[in-house]
């Protein structure tokens, strides 16, 4: 297969058009959104959507995000849409927030990882929308990398993973946020986030009352355990690398690291005090780390990296989805000086 690079900006028309043939003939393409890039599917069509799957070489339990346009596409989604959520999606929608709700008979299994819940989110990019728009249907769309590596953030490096696996890459520049959008479940007693990003945990409590911190967003998932989430179950966002997370101040990260034959994820400034470091965004800025985040973790594979250590960040407001995402490619190796 050969896989062909459409410009948004310049070539909007054709691009949206190629992108409605292939997904509506049962393809997928790579989208952009706000957050990371996406391999889209018709949520609707399982068949495309195993597609998605193979594409990514993914497992077909982890449930995937189905994207819409408009706020009333949800209601064929799912059986009921609860008030907490349409408050939610009234302050936050479009933008990186992911909705869980009992899912209608409309949605193959396939899309909702066997669940009998749908993940659902309104993009934030206007080309993701306009994209869902021209094609006519929810788009079922996981990040747009090989299942277990860092999530792209621009088309090169979806090119870099995606290359010979799928038709089409819609580029429309680099994501504004940078890690995957915040999840929040509406299905039990409580809203229950499942995966911190850039709606922050914090904005949540403030606008809907009290909301449950799931155990996996800062633990490891119990063997065993169903994901009903993406990004929970599996070891997510990993560069080749063996990945540490260090926690502690700088001069203790610097005597630690001191002699070891290694590369450092260090926050901006800090390279200087490394042989071999690659930068994350600024110590005293969340969103760019969040940013920079995944095109680092790439960019230690592309200077060889076998053995890293690094710097922890905070883990409020979307510091927390930082974390989350940093202990996952480390595989839960955390240690305290």
């Amino acid at each position: 297969m050969q896989t062909k690079i459409l410009d948004y900006t310049t070539q909007k028309q054709e691009a949206l058009g190629q992108a409605k043939s292939l997904i509506l003939s049962g393809e997928v393409v790579a989208i952009p959104t706000e957050t990371v890039y996406g391999i889209a599917a018709n949520a609707l069509d399982g068949e495309a959507v195993k597609k998605i799957y193979v594409a990514k070489g993914r497992p077909s339990d982890n449930p995937l995000i189905v994207h819409i346009s408009e706020l009333s596409q949800a209601q064929a989604l799912v059986k009921e849409i609860p008030e907490k959520v349409k408050l939610m999606a009234e302050r936050f929608w479009p933008g990186p927030l992911t909705m869980i709700m009992k899912k209608s008979s409309l949605v193959p299994d396939i899309t909702s990882g066997g669940l009998d819940t749908v993940a659902v989110r309104m993009p934030k990019s206007q080309a993701a929308r306009d994209i869902i728009n021209a094609c006519g249907v929810p788009l079922a769309a996981p990040s747009a990398n090989l299942s277990g590596s860092p999530s792209p953030t621009n088309a090169d490096y979806v090119f870099a993973d995606m290359n010979g696996r799928i038709p089409l890459i819609i580029d429309a520049g680099p994501c504004e946020i940078g890690v995957e959008s915040t999840v929040i479940s509406f299905t039990g007693e409580k809203p229950r986030l499942l995966r911190p990003g850039g709606v922050t945990f914090e904005q949540i409590t403030e606008l809907i009352g009290e909301t449950e911190l799931d155990d996996a967003v800062l633990n490891k998932l119990v063997d065993g355990a169903v994901a009903s989430s993406p990004g929970m179950k599996y070891k997510h966002y990993a560069p080749k690398a063996s990945i540490t997370v260090v926690k502690g101040t700088l001069e203790e990260f610097v005597r630690f690291v001191q002699g070891r034959d290694c590369f450092v994820l260090c926050f901006e400034g800090e390279e200087k005090h490394f042989k071999n470091a690659v930068s994350y965004g600024r110590a005293d800025n969340a969103l760019s780390q969040a940013n920079r985040l995944f095109n680092a973790l790439r960019e230690l594979d592309e200077k060889g990296a076998d053995t890293v250590y690094a710097r922890c960040p905070e883990t409020s407001g979307i510091g927390l989805a930082v974390y989350n995402r940093l202990i996952r490619s480390a595989g839960f190796n955390i240690i305290s000086l």
